[in-house]
């Protein structure tokens, strides 16, 4: 391939995020200064892109299945899997499209690389997508479908998979995950400062992990339940697996810590691969 041509081919392909996704519809929620810094940033977002993204695949925490599923629908719903909220943040809206050819798209590569795929025309998005998108992509302008987590929590699947799907970054389609580096609800609330110093242990080895090469990235993330304070910061895996999943489609793309905070004494962060 010419240079030229070379140069131009890799300026278009698209990046792959991690983001944080709050608590709940907590950006719409009068919650001083607490999820200010993680606002600005998802607002950010957009403007750190090569260009606008014809579609987005996102992976959010709050959708498990037995085999992996995307979002085939051509207008998605939206889920509001929050409880105990006041009642305006049961009408927020986000109407971005769908987008049933991505769909089938995603389930053609899975099968290419020997993973069983399906879709679900009638699935809608959970808030771990509108909620963030909302602030992220706001115009709600570019059609988005949403892949499920495996039930099994395997790291080493969810690896496969975004490997699997590194293929679309060229195709002009962006690839998130959402969730938290830190997801221990019974702690976040408490203040303890021992949960903090985990937060801290955690957030620290994360980083470490995911700004390493490719090989030594994706081992340390098979592992990760051997990191300090690992099943402290995650009692479940959920919140943290879509990070599996675009670290796998980042490739040989180098991880970099995007956002960084901490929030009712916990450390939070978002990564960027290929930026």
């Amino acid at each position: 391939m010419p240079e030229a041509a070379r140069h131009s081919h890799s300026a278009g392909r698209q990046p792959v995020l991690f983001l944080p996704h709050g608590g709940g519809p907590c950006f719409f929620m009068d919650w001083p200064d607490t999820w200010d810094a993680m606002a600005a940033y998802l607002r950010g977002v957009r403007d750190t892109l090569p260009q606008k993204p014809d579609a987005i695949l996102v992976v959010s925490g709050h959708w498990e299945t037995g085999v992996p599923t995307v979002t085939s629908g051509a207008h998605p719903s939206l889920i509001y899997d929050y409880y105990g909220f006041p009642p305006h943040t049961y009408q927020l809206d986000y109407a971005a499209p769908g987008s049933p050819q991505l769909a089938q798209t995603v389930q053609h590569l899975l099968a290419e690389a020997g993973i069983a795929a399906e879709q679900d025309p009638h699935r809608g998005f959970d808030h771990g997508v509108f909620i963030p998108f909302m602030l992220a992509f706001e115009k709600a302008d570019i059609p988005v479908v949403e892949l499920s987590l495996q039930q099994d929590m395997d790291p080493a699947q969810h690896l496969r998979i975004g490997q699997a799907l590194a293929p679309l970054r060229d195709q002009n389609i962006l690839i998130v995950g959402t969730g938290l580096t830190y997801h221990n609800l019974r702690h976040f609330m408490t203040g303890d400062p021992r949960s903090n110093d985990a937060a801290r242990q955690f957030d620290t080895w994360l980083t470490q992990a995911i700004t390493q090469p490719e090989t030594q990235r994706n081992q340390a993330l098979v592992q990760w339940e051997s990191a300090p304070a690992a099943r402290i910061c995650h009692p479940s895996e959920d919140h943290l697996l879509p990070l599996m999943v675009v670290a796998g489609a980042a490739g040989t793309d180098l991880g970099v810590r995007t956002y960084s905070d901490t929030v009712m004494g916990k450390a939070l962060s978002g990564f960027t691969f290929g930026g």
